[in-house]
């Protein structure tokens, strides 16, 4: 069994699914390090508190893989005197904007079409395989600036659950960190504390009826099928992931040392 290091997590009161990634074991015994890598939902309703915690990090580089979309919901993240903001976005701006606007304001009827039947597991499946096998030019954009000079680091999108969630999972495949804690790591998005909040709009009784988070759970789960069929699009686009990292991410031997010099003690 896989054992984590234990770390401490403030009580964040505007961001979701925060943590530091440190403490994960490799498969040659070493560890990453803490206070280097971190993750979370986006920042822009961070508050004042919120904000000089994160401030007090030490970060170099926030990553924001958010789209237009999200930014216009969202907002912008909150300004972090001195940190670097690289804002790589990991889907089309207006890929599954319609899609979003259904869930917040289709009816019961509209939401049954668009996600029973295993149609809204299989989106997230469908968008895990797509980003693992599209993006790979920010993902080596990602690791490389990780291996210069871009830490300590944050990672997010909305949620902090399915892009900064594969972004981190990539990071962690670079780093030799063993499979086992991965899926762990990925799969403690679903703490209750952590989960995004789902907005939807509209005051019937079946806004948030039973039945309507039914169907939105799968969309807004971290479920390990999804980060499986992620590595699955792995192994069968490139082979493994020895040749991800080399072929399609571009990374270097060279690039990969200092990579795990960086981030494992």
């Amino acid at each position: 069994m896989t054992q984590q290091v234990p770390s401490t997590e403030p009580e964040l009161t505007g961001v979701r699914n925060f943590r530091d990634v440190g403490g994960l074991p490799t498969v040659d015994g070493r560890r990453v390090r803490h206070g280097v890598l971190f993750r979370s939902g986006h920042l822009a309703h961070a508050t004042e508190k919120d904000a000089a915690f994160l401030g007090s990090l030490g970060l170099h580089t926030v990553f924001d893989f958010r789209n237009a979309a999200d930014k216009k919901l969202e907002g912008p993240d909150v300004e972090l005197p001195g940190v670097r903001n690289v804002s790589l976005p990991l889907t089309d701006p207006a890929d599954g904007a319609e899609f979003w606007k259904m869930v917040r304001d289709g009816n019961i009827e509209q939401l049954r079409t668009l996600l029973a039947e295993g149609k809204a597991a299989n989106r997230m499946i469908v968008s895990y395989r797509t980003i693992i096998r599209e993006r790979t030019a920010e993902h080596s954009q990602v690791l490389r600036s990780l291996a210069e000079d871009s830490v300590p680091a944050l990672m997010h999108c909305a949620a902090g659950k399915d892009r900064a969630g594969l972004s981190i999972a990539v990071t962690l495949l670079a780093l030799g960190v063993e499979r086992e804690a991965i899926v762990a790591d990925y799969l403690e998005s679903n703490a209750k504390h952590r989960r995004y909040k789902v907005h939807r709009n509209g005051s019937s009784p079946d806004t948030y009826s039973p039945e309507v988070m039914e169907l939105l759970s799968p969309l807004f789960d971290a479920r390990a099928e999804y980060l499986a069929a992620a590595i699955d699009t792995v192994e069968e686009t490139w082979g493994g992931v020895e040749d991800y990292l080399e072929r399609g991410l571009g990374l270097t031997p060279a690039v990969r040392e200092r990579l795990r010099g960086r981030l494992l003690d």
